[in-house]
C-alpha cells in the first residue's frame, strides 16, 4: 500500500484543494495505519474491511490518543479509501461507516499586549539575525498571516511605501492586507541592511533566510519564537501560531469588525473567527464576575 501514498498526495492537492501541509498529515496518518495493517498480516487494500478500521480507531482511543487526533486519522483514512475506490484498487469502501469523534473547540491561546511587546523588544536588531526575526516577529503579529504565509514572502509581496503585503493563501487565494508602521519599519531594516546585501538575490527569492542564506523553515521558525518567548519570560507554551491568534484578539478588543478579521486571517468561515468574539465575551464576564460588588 505504501507504493500508493505518492498518488494519494497528488490526489489530495490536486482533486480535493488540500494545502501541501495538509497532505503531508493525511499522508503521515495512512502510513500509520499501514504499519499497524502490517501487524495483522494485512497487506493489500482490498484485505481491508470495516472491522480491522474500527480496531485501529479503537487502539488509537487506547492509546491515549486526543479526539481532535482520531478525528483527523478517521479523516485520513476516510479519504485514502475513498481515493482507492474512486482508482479501482478496491471494489467497496470499507472506511464509509466510520465516524469521527465530537471534538471539543479548544479556545485560541492569545498573549496579552504586554507580553507583546516583551517579545517583539527580543531581538538585538543589530545584526542580520536578529533584524530579520524582528521583521518577521513583527509581520506575524502585525497581519495575522500563517506560517507557512511567512516564510514563503517574497520581496514581490511587499509595499513598502503604500504600507501592505500581498499574501499567498495555501489554496492559491491571495489577499492584501495592511502593514502597521512598525511592522513597515522592522521589515524595511531588514531588507536595506541586510537581506539586499546577500548575493544573487531578487524580487522572487523568499525574503526570510537562515544564516546560510536558504529560505527559512517552519521548524527554524518555531525554535526562534520559543527562544524570544523565554527571554522576554512569557509562561504560556506559544507556537507562532499563538502570534496570529493575539492578532485577531487584540483587532476584536479594540472594536474591528468580524468580516475584516475574516478577510485579513483567510478564514473562508466567519464561523471560525467568531471564536474569538465569543472568546473576549466571556473574558469580559469573568471580569465582571470578579469585579462588580453584586455579580
Amino acid at each position: 500500500m505504501l507504493r500508493l501514498l505518492d498518488d494519494f498526495s497528488n490526489f489530495l492537492i490536486n482533486h480535493r484543494d488540500l494545502s501541501q501541509n495538509t497532505a503531508v498529515s493525511y499522508k503521515r496518518d495512512i502510513k500509520q495505519l499501514i504499519e499497524f495493517l502490517k501487524t495483522r498480516d494485512i497487506l493489500q487494500p482490498q484485505e481491508v474491511n470495516q472491522t480491522t478500521l474500527i480496531s485501529y480507531c479503537m487502539k488509537l482511543e487506547q492509546d491515549g490518543r486526543a479526539p481532535s487526533t482520531i478525528a483527523r486519522s478517521i479523516a485520513s483514512i476516510r479519504c485514502f479509501f475513498h481515493f482507492l475506490a474512486k482508482e479501482k484498487h478496491i471494489d467497496e469502501n470499507p472506511a464509509s461507516i466510520l465516524e469521527a469523534p465530537k471534538c471539543k473547540k479548544r479556545t485560541p491561546q492569545s498573549l496579552s499586549k504586554e507580553e507583546i511587546e516583551r517579545l517583539l523588544e527580543q531581538p538585538d536588531t543589530s545584526n542580520f539575525k536578529g533584524s530579520r526575526d524582528r521583521a518577521m516577529l513583527e509581520i506575524l503579529y502585525a497581519t495575522g498571516i500563517r506560517v507557512t504565509e511567512l516564510i514563503n514572502l517574497k520581496l514581490e509581496d511587499v509595499n513598502l511605501s503604500m504600507g501592505f503585503l500581498n499574501c499567498n493563501g495555501s489554496r492559491g487565494k491571495s489577499r492584501i492586507i495592511p502593514l502597521g508602521g512598525q511592522a513597515v519599519q522592522s521589515l524595511k531594516d531588514y531588507i536595506e541592511r541586510h537581506w539586499s546585501l546577500q548575493p544573487g538575490l531578487d524580487m522572487e527569492n523568499k525574503l526570510f533566510l537562515n544564516v546560510k542564506g536558504n529560505p527559512m523553515s517552519r521548524q527554524g521558525f518555531w525554535k526562534i519564537v520559543k527562544a524570544y518567548a523565554a527571554a522576554a519570560n512569557i509562561k504560556t507554551d506559544i507556537t507562532p501560531h499563538t502570534l496570529r491568534h493575539s492578532f485577531a484578539t487584540h483587532l476584536i478588543e479594540n472594536g474591528a469588525d468580524l468580516k475584516s478579521v475574516q478577510e485579513m486571517m483567510g478564514h473562508s468561515d466567519i464561523s471560525t473567527t467568531q471564536v474569538y468574539a465569543q472568546m473576549i465575551k466571556t473574558k469580559l464576564r469573568d471580569v465582571y464576575s470578579k469585579a462588580h460588588p453584586r455579580a
